[in-house]
């Protein structure tokens, strides 16, 4: 494309994450000091207690993650409770204390701050007698506050590595809380930006599709009913409720219902090429990630000009990723408003205002939420010469299922 100007989103902000994987090597050599004995056991048991917790903070979470915790700090019993001072988990001896330790638990949620109950503040039953000390961590996420709070039973007296060990046990949980936290918001931004998306097809398509159907009722009642079963499969399979991602093959099958309706309204002014290489079409890809682009490209693109234009679908199997591109030979885009990230403009060419390239922006958020940074919008475009959206998905990512 001469002249073309290429432009990049650069919409995600990066999201530091630390992850912790314990790995056993017997390759080279043996653990052979107790020290190494000792690092490697601990990374181990953090990795065991951050596997429920990655799932939130719930009874089975805890329940699952607090003998974990328990062996991390020492203690001889460990209970976990709620932010409302509900326990969800105990896991040892001692559990007689349970009341003295929700009360600190308590505390230590109102103060955000840790509470130690020393060996003169404790009532001990039978069987408790060797108990020194209640300590209660506040599990603290940041913007969200106080999430749980770790209790403690210990039979010494806690000195400053004990407490150093339990402030830095509890930032290990918190954090493992906090991604969990970061997953479900991921989630459920995802899930708002599909009924975004849903919201911003058309009311023109919807209007102008039924005025093409009510059109060939008389002159053609095949075509007609025809049109009607397309268009109530489009808009099915647009307002389904089932998932965040779908199968390109199942994308692509809307997307020929839409363009059918299309030019059944332009007749030949619209043309339509598809190339789609077979192995790629089990690719999972966002739900309604193709169709705002190919929507852009007959709204902005084609049917802005005169005597039309062809809107030409690829995609191609690209080693580990498969790449998309859909291309319009039409009035193009003003690369200024990609600089800028400014993709709400307005159009009045048809003397009603209405959103320029909706949901651009949206999918290329989209798609590096779900792949990664590398996995964006890439826009190539110029005044008058067309525009081309290119996007790139892995063939296969953990996780991602349709």
């Amino acid at each position: 494309m001469t002249g073309t100007v290429v432009a990049v989103f650069a919409l995600a902000a990066l999201v530091p994450v630390v992850a912790l994987t314990a790995v056993w090597l017997r390759a080279r050599r043996e653990l052979t000091t107790p020290t190494e004995r000792a690092v490697h056991a601990a990374l181990h048991t953090a990795s065991l207690a951050a596997r429920p917790l990655r799932r939130g903070l719930g009874e089975v979470s805890a329940q699952e993650a607090a003998p974990h915790l328990r062996a991390l700090t020492g203690a001889q019993a460990l209970a976990v409770f709620d932010a409302a001072g509900d326990l969800l988990a105990w896991s040892g001896p001692h559990d007689a204390m349970t009341e003295q330790l929700r009360d600190a638990a308590a505390r230590a949620v109102a103060g955000e701050r840790r509470v130690l109950v020393a060996y003169g503040g404790l009532v001990r039953g039978v069987g408790d007698h060797a108990v020194r000390a209640l300590i209660a961590q506040p599990l603290l996420v940041e913007a969200t506050g106080v999430v749980g709070v770790l209790g403690m039973v210990t039979t010494e007296d806690p000195g400053p590595g004990m407490l150093g060990a339990v402030t830095e046990v509890a930032g290990y949980a918190q954090s493992q809380i906090e991604l969990a936290d970061l997953d479900d918001s991921r989630a459920r931004l995802d899930r708002a930006e599909v009924r975004a998306l849903r919201a911003q097809i058309s009311p023109h398509f919807i209007y102008n599709a039924l005025n093409t159907v009510a059109s060939f009722v008389r002159t053609d009642p095949d075509r007609a009913r025809e049109l009607v079963l397309e268009f109530a499969d489009f808009t099915r399979y647009s307002f389904r409720s089932a998932g965040e991602y779908t199968l390109l093959a199942d994308e692509l099958r809307n997307i020929d219902r839409y363009l059918t309706l299309e030019r059944a309204r332009f007749g030949d002014s619209l043309g339509v090429k598809l190339q789609v290489a077979p192995e790629v079409l089990n690719v999972v890809l966002p739900f309604l990630a193709l169709q705002p682009l190919v929507e852009n490209a007959v709204r902005h693109g084609v049917s802005g000009k005169p005597d039309g234009g062809t809107v030409s679908i690829v995609a191609v199997d690209e080693g580990t990723d498969c790449v998309i591109s859909v291309e319009d030979d039409g009035v193009g885009i003003d690369p200024d408003l990609l600089r800028s990230g400014s993709l709400d403009s307005v159009s009045e060419s048809s003397g009603v205002k209405e959103a320029a390239h909706v949901g651009l922006a949206n999918v290329d958020d989209r798609l590096r939420a779900a792949f990664g940074n590398d996995y964006g919008l890439v826009v190539e475009t110029a005044p008058s010469a067309g525009t081309k959206v290119i996007m790139r998905i892995p063939k296969f990512r953990r996780g991602i299922t349709p």
